[in-house]
């Protein structure tokens, strides 16, 4: 499974972005997907994630409300609206094969790809 993301930029604050994610390859394969981000010197973080089977998708406290996942056929999206200077981190896609649980209950660990990653920043 190859991912590759898109729609990272520069966006003052309040302003909105979505990024895209588009998976291929063994993509029937594929039980969830999810947005992580990681701020500079921080660690890697979940932001939001969805089981493709039950359709449910879960959001981290820090941005429920304000960004909205999606998905259409081998893509996720994710619309982040009213963003802050907080919200700036390089953006990755993940996605797993084998998950017998929700995908908000796995640790970064278990996600089986990687995309490369989408730089968002956000102005004051």
């Amino acid at each position: 499974v190859q991912l590759v993301e898109s729609g990272g930029g520069l966006v003052q604050a309040g302003g909105s972005l979505r990024l895209s994610c588009v998976a291929s390859g063994s993509i029937s394969m594929i039980n969830a997907m999810g947005w992580y981000r990681q701020a500079p010197g921080k660690e890697r973080e979940r932001v939001s994630c969805t089981n493709w089977r039950t359709g449910t998708f879960y959001y981290s406290d820090s941005v429920q409300g304000r960004f909205t996942m999606s998905r259409d056929k081998n893509a996720v999206f994710l619309q982040m609206n009213s963003l802050t200077p907080e919200d700036t981190a390089v953006y990755y896609c993940a996605a797993i094969l084998h998950l017998g649980r929700e995908c908000s209950e796995i640790t970064q660990s278990w996600w089986d790809y990687w995309g490369q990653g989408t730089l968002v920043t956000v102005s004051s």
